[in-house]
């Protein structure tokens, strides 16, 4: 593979960023807005939420609760112009090899693009590929669904398993989850990832082989922890159904190696492709999203891409100063290369939502956790913080209790929505109303001189402050539907993608992956072999697999 470096949008991106003029004067500015108060900012302005909010693909952001100004907006717009974002975004949507250490274009805005667009890879539109993908991936799924397709008994599929792991396991799992109001009921849905033979077992241990289908994803099919599971699945099918022929029934494959898929014993006809400008974390709308296009069919899922291309359409188009991506990816930068807040939660109000947060942590540290910049030199500042969250109003009872009266900063992302997909009683007017208080109660606290006035005894009193100004934003919109999901993924992939042209950094490739997984080989034959094997490691890893010897034996 070439490593020639061939992305390089402009002079502006080879000047260090704390040297960029923009980020110095931020930092001049920080020295007096790292002071500002929010009760202050919102007594001085009432019209200060219709100034900081923004509409886009279907979502609202509001995000007045953040401690800023419109100087501090103005300079973080003036380092993003600095720092090249502009040309970043169309090298990208331009197909311009911008995954620099792979030599690779970076295209998932083609996987939701429309038949009449046009983007182009190695001098190639790729758009005629991709829709011939989903068309294929269509044509499969409703003859799942109908119940045309049929297992080796003659019964119709009931249960679908797809195995991955990473960006074939967190998006499919999480469309899932999100979008499960939309999906069959009368089908079982399971999602194995963990080479741990617990995640496998309990997958599967009420479902009937022969009215199972396993969804294989693996883009080399050679992953270990796939591909170890996807063996063990076909022993389990074959135990039942005995004759190896029958394995083309119940296994299909997502994967560009045909050659190891047909020796699987799956027929590469089944077998559904996608691209190298096509990074795991950002696949769930490729063919990866098969099992998703099984659970809510093909005209849910084509909703879906419509949401991402949406948002899409707004980061490629919007001004920078109206653009939602660019401003949550701003303000993210203000607060870790500022304020020195090192985690975003992120808190659906939707229990739909529930795997939001954890796909997330691939999208945003698998991207841009990061130490060396786009020109191989070491960065002097913060890149990529650490995402975590869990859906409301469980984290109310949980953690967010550090959240507004521990020593941490941590800015928030609010999510919710005006319509309940199940609407039982008062329930959504309580969790909506939780969103408004949490972000209101962050943001303006509670004074000594409220807690007194509330005859709290005077030693109570520091323990039932609240200093308030913590930071947050909060995303509406009218209901959780396939577009909303699309364009909300979208709104993070391109808060990512902004961050990461702002330090400098190849936000989408992984090597930091690597070394475990190779590591992990050369042990686990080690772990296999005869005790008087010399183990050569360091005296601690040696330590510990001697003592699992010990274990087992």
């Amino acid at each position: 593979m070439s490593t020639e470096r061939t992305f390089s949008p402009g002079k502006k991106n080879t000047t260090p960023l704390t040297e960029r003029s923009a980020y110095t004067a931020l930092v001049a500015h920080f020295e007096q807005a790292s002071g500002l108060q929010l009760r202050d900012l919102f007594a001085a302005d009432p019209q200060r939420a219709e100034k900081f909010s923004l509409e886009a693909a279907g979502l609202f952001l509001d995000y007045s609760k953040n401690r800023i100004t419109a100087e501090t907006v103005s300079l973080l717009l003036a380092l993003a112009r600095e720092s090249g974002l502009q040309e970043h975004i169309a090298a990208m949507f331009a197909g311009e090899k911008i995954n620099i250490t792979e030599n690779r274009s970076v295209l998932h805005v083609a996987l939701r693009s429309a038949r009449t667009d046009v983007y182009v890879s190695d001098g190639h539109n790729v758009v005629p590929e991709v829709h011939d993908v989903l068309d294929r991936m269509a044509a499969f799924a409703s003859r799942v669904r109908s119940g045309e397709w049929k297992g080796y008994s003659g019964k119709p599929i009931r249960n679908v398993v797809n195995i991955g792991i990473g960006g074939s396991d967190l998006g499919p799992v999480m469309a899932y989850e999100a979008l499960r109001y939309y999906a069959r009921r009368d089908m079982i849905f399971r999602f194995v990832s963990n080479v741990d033979g617990t995640d496998f077992a309990e997958s599967v241990h009420d479902l009937l082989p022969d009215e199972t289908l396993f969804i294989i994803a693996s883009k080399t099919f050679t992953t270990l922890e796939t591909m170890t599971n996807a063996h063990t699945a076909r022993q389990w099918l074959l135990a039942a159904a005995k004759d190896p022929a029958h394995t083309a029934k119940h296994f299909v494959a997502v994967s560009t190696n045909a050659g190891e898929v047909a020796a699987f014993g799956i027929d590469t006809a089944n077998m559904f492709g996608f691209w190298d400008w096509v990074g795991g974390r950002y696949s769930m709308d490729s063919a990866i999203g098969l099992s998703t296009m099984l659970a809510v069919g093909p005209e849910n899922f084509t909703r879906l891409l419509a949401g991402f291309r949406a948002m899409d359409t707004h980061f490629r188009t919007a001004p920078l100063e109206h653009n939602m991506p660019v401003i949550m990816g701003l303000l993210a930068v203000w607060y870790n290369n500022f304020f020195g807040a090192q985690t975003v939660a992120v808190l659906p109000y939707d229990q739909y939502l529930k795997r939001f947060p954890a796909y997330l942590q691939q999208l945003t540290m698998e991207s841009n956790g990061k130490s060396v910049t786009l020109s191989g030199e070491r960065v002097d500042y913060e890149t990529g913080p650490i995402f975590w969250g869990e859906p409301g109003t469980n984290g109310q009872h949980s953690f967010y209790q550090l959240i507004h009266q521990g020593t941490k900063l941590i800015p928030c992302d609010f999510i919710g929505f005006a319509q309940s997909l199940n609407p039982l009683g008062n329930h959504h007017h309580l969790l909506m109303a939780n969103v408004f208080a949490q972000a209101e109660a962050l943001a303006f606290g509670k004074t000594e001189a409220q807690v007194r006035l509330e005859g709290t005894p005077e030693w109570l009193v520091p323990h039932r402050t609240f200093d308030g100004n913590r930071p947050s934003n909060v995303i509406l919109a009218q209901k959780l539907t396939p577009e909303i999901l699309g364009a909300l993924v979208a709104l993070y992939e391109h808060s990512v993608f902004t961050q990461g042209a702002i330090f400098a950094i190849d936000s989408f490739d992984q090597w930091g992956v690597e070394l475990g997984k190779v590591l992990a080989k050369k042990i686990a034959a080690e772990l296999a072999a005869p005790d008087d094997y010399t183990l050569q490691h360091d005296p601690s890893t040696n330590a510990l697999l001697r003592r699992y010897r010990q274990y087992r034996q």
